[in-house]
């Protein structure tokens, strides 16, 4: 994890994702996940470059089972984009940094 990005869970989601204005992404993660550990430094340097703009935040599936359930992750890495506490744009699998850019791009227009 990155200066830039912060962990949430089950109980801290809603104030940190939901209730805020502006656009967070959330990563739903595991630590047995070889392509969540793959994709981490992307989502860091992506937490650098969009910091202020964009929050970048963490959610690992294997602590919290009520959010992921409520957004039906099903696989893993899952990307999901919040504007203003609703869902813009969602991807799952490791992507590169570029698409994860244009999801960010796209919610914060």
């Amino acid at each position: 994890m990155s200066e830039h990005t912060i962990e949430v869970n089950d109980d801290s989601f809603e104030d940190t994702v939901l209730k805020p204005a502006g656009t967070v992404l959330v990563d739903f993660w595991a630590p047995w996940c070889g392509p969540c550990r793959a994709l981490s430094p992307t989502l860091a340097a992506l937490a650098e470059e969009y910091h202020g703009r964009v929050t970048i935040a963490k959610m690992n599936v294997d602590e919290n089972k009520h959010v992921p359930t409520n957004y039906g992750v099903r696989a893993l890495p899952y990307l999901v984009v919040f504007r203003d506490g609703q869902v813009v744009d969602s991807v799952a699998g490791a992507q590169p940094k570029s698409k994860i850019a244009s999801m960010l791009d796209k919610a914060l227009a």
